[in-house]
Order: C-alpha cells, then sequence, then structure tokens
C-alpha cells in the first residue's frame, strides 16, 4: 500500500504481477486463487470494473474497490482511414491526460501502436508527440488499457505491438519493462514477445540495460541521419549519445539478445535524402546485423519539414540495396487520419 502524506493511495491493480497479486491477497487473508480469478479478469477478460468479476463474492469485490484501482482508457476520439481502414484513437485517462494510440490491420495480424508517455521531452525535430513537452510517464496499467480497450472496440484480437507512439519507452524504463513482462505473460493476452518492437531515440544505457532483460523483442532505432552533424539538427539526444556509442549498444543488443534492428530514417527533403548521405548511410550499418526502415516524413505543421519527392525516395533505397543493405520503404498508415505521432493530440489540445 502506497501512502500520501497520511493519505493511503489505492493499488494499481493491473500494474501488479500475478506474484504480486497472490502475495497482497496473503495478506488480506484471501485464498490466493481468489487471485487467480482476479488477474483472468483483469488480463484475459480486460474487466474494467470489479463489479463484472461475478464470480467473485460481492464482500470481495467491495474489498477490491476499497483498496484497488481500476481504469480504462476512455475514447476520445476514432478516426477510421478510408484508404486503409486504419483506426486512430484519442484516449483520456484518469487523470485527463489525453494519449494517442492506433490500431492497422496487415495480412500477418492486427498490430497496435501505444504511447509510453503522455508527451515527450526528446525535442526530435520532426516529431509533433513532443511539442508540447512531457506531462508524466505512463503506468504499465494505462499502456495495457490501450492495448485492451483497442480490442474490446474492434473486437479482433491484437497479435502486434509497436512502442512507437508518444514517448521515449527508454525513459519510461521500470514502466515499459513491466507492461512487456505483463503483456506477454501466460495467464493473459499472451502476446509474443518476439511480435513486439520497442523504439528508441538512442538512448544508449537504455540500450544497454535492456539487451540483459532476456525479453526478445525487436529493437527499433530511430536514426534518421547518417553522421552526427545532421542527427544533432533533427534530435537534440543525439548531442548526448554521438553515434558511436548508439551503434555499438546496437551491436551488443545483437550479440546478447541474437534479435536483429531496425533502424528507423525519415525521409526529410533536403535534409537527409541525398545519394551523398545514403552513402554515408551504407557505410556506417556495414556488418550490422538489421534493416533500414525508410519512413517518407509526415509534414507537421508547426514545422517547415517537407516529406522527400518519390523520386529521391527511390533512389536512396536503391543506393542502400546495391551497396548490400537491408531496406523497406515503410507501407504508409492512416496518413489521411493524421496517422503520424502525436499529431492528433496536438490537434486536441490546440483546439483545432
Amino acid at each position: 500500500m502506497v501512502f500520501d502524506g497520511g493519505r493511503m493511495e489505492k493499488i494499481d491493480i493491473r500494474s501488479l504481477y500475478f506474484s504480486e497479486l497472490e502475495e497482497i491477497f496473503r495478506e488480506m487473508g484471501e485464498r490466493t486463487f481468489r487471485a487467480g480469478q482476479v488477474y483472468g479478469w483483469l488480463h484475459e477478460k480486460m474487466a474494467e470494473d470489479f463489479e463484472q468479476m461475478s464470480n467473485l463474492p460481492a464482500k470481495l469485490r467491495k474489498v477490491l474497490g476499497e483498496r484497488f484501482e481500476l481504469t480504462m482508457p476512455e475514447p476520445v476520439e476514432e478516426r477510421i482511414s478510408r484508404i486503409d481502414g486504419t483506426r486512430k484513437y484519442l484516449f483520456r485517462l484518469a487523470d485527463g491526460n489525453v494519449i494517442e494510440s492506433v490500431w492497422m490491420k496487415y495480412q500477418h495480424g492486427n498490430s497496435v501502436c501505444i504511447s509510453s508517455q503522455a508527451g515527450c521531452r526528446m525535442g526530435c525535430c520532426f516529431c509533433a508527440s513532443t511539442l508540447d513537452g512531457l506531462e508524466r510517464n505512463l503506468t504499465p496499467s494505462e499502456m495495457l488499457g490501450q492495448v485492451y480497450k483497442i480490442q474490446a472496440l474492434t473486437k479482433e484480437r491484437v497479435s502486434h505491438i509497436v512502442m512507437m507512439g508518444s514517448g521515449e519507452p527508454f525513459d519510461n524504463y521500470d514502466g515499459v519493462i513491466r507492461f512487456l513482462r505483463l503483456i506477454s505473460d501466460e495467464r493473459g493476452l499472451n502476446i509474443s514477445l518476439r511480435n513486439i518492437t520497442v523504439s528508441t531515440c538512442g538512448i544508449v544505457p537504455g540500450i544497454e540495460k535492456f539487451a540483459g532483460e532476456g525479453l526478445p523483442v525487436t529493437l527499433a532505432l530511430s536514426l534518421h541521419a547518417p553522421n552526427d552533424q545532421v542527427r544533432q539538427k533533427l534530435m537534440p539526444i543525439a548531442k548526448a549519445y554521438p553515434l558511436s556509442q548508439v551503434l555499438k549498444a546496437c551491436r551488443d543488443y545483437f550479440d546478447k539478445t541474437g534479435r536483429r534492428l531496425t533502424f528507423e530514417y525519415s525521409l526529410v527533403k533536403g535534409i537527409n535524402d541525398n545519394l551523398k548521405e545514403a552513402g554515408e548511410l551504407a557505410r556506417l550499418l556495414k556488418g550490422v546485423h538489421g534493416h533500414v526502415n525508410l519512413i517518407p516524413v509526415n509534414p507537421v505543421r508547426e514545422r517547415d519539414f517537407a516529406r522527400s519527392d518519390q523520386k529521391a525516395i527511390r533512389e536512396f533505397k536503391e543506393f542502400l540495396e546495391k551497396a548490400g543493405i537491408a531496406v523497406t520503404i515503410r507501407r504508409e498508415m492512416g496518413r489521411d487520419i493524421e496517422g503520424a505521432c502525436g499529431q492528433l493530440r496536438r490537434g486536441f489540445l490546440s483546439g483545432n
């Protein structure tokens, strides 16, 4: 139980591991099989209220409501792409903060892109998520809630998760690790860790620590430039962690986990999309186990960046291929519904 100035705060029950819930039930004098029932309601049936837990005694449901917090993100807005069926959600959290999530349908299954923070403090110049700064980290239950709520709304199973929404996952390290262990728990949704991608802008200590967690997820590095000079213009975090350190951490991640990396590269017209930079990128990634994901940048109203034209994108890709670099162009999803990170939230907060 958490205390704040003498006031007893409720425990965030959906953020607890099963072993932690069992221990609390023992301390409460409850039989531990009840913990299993509750855990199933939380993570299999995705209950939003203790009163839904119909196989529990009424007295226990009342006690749970008094001791524990159980919330679910509230849908504020849903946009559905007429192009590809992508759905973008704006959710309101219990404290009034708003976050974004995206549901995307692929041949291999349904993927959800979730946020790990309300806002972001990384300051990347082409991203709308960071324009209003960081409000706070999300709890594991709030990250889970995005997946659970979208699965309930779409009535389709989620099979893949990408942590590429608002926020830097390694800036909320402990919360993200707990989320990953909960979402992959066989007692819950049991989503394979191999179907989960965690994206980072390059926080070296986070990458190094993450490599030792024993979680076989895919690590995606927001690279976006082939050298420190250009990268520092686009991403302030690059001033703290030069590419030599970032790439070493990525190599070490592969050595420890055996998981190939994805290098995200947003193509910005006149900034990082010419063949000179393609050559630098090929040299930088030579011998690194991973592939490059080229992303035609989504224009953000508050920035003056423009996306590269199709000819430049094609030539950039072809140059990398000839240099022996595995490369794809990301399929654009939800472009007509402001599918890029932070755009919907930013519009809501600014009243547009």
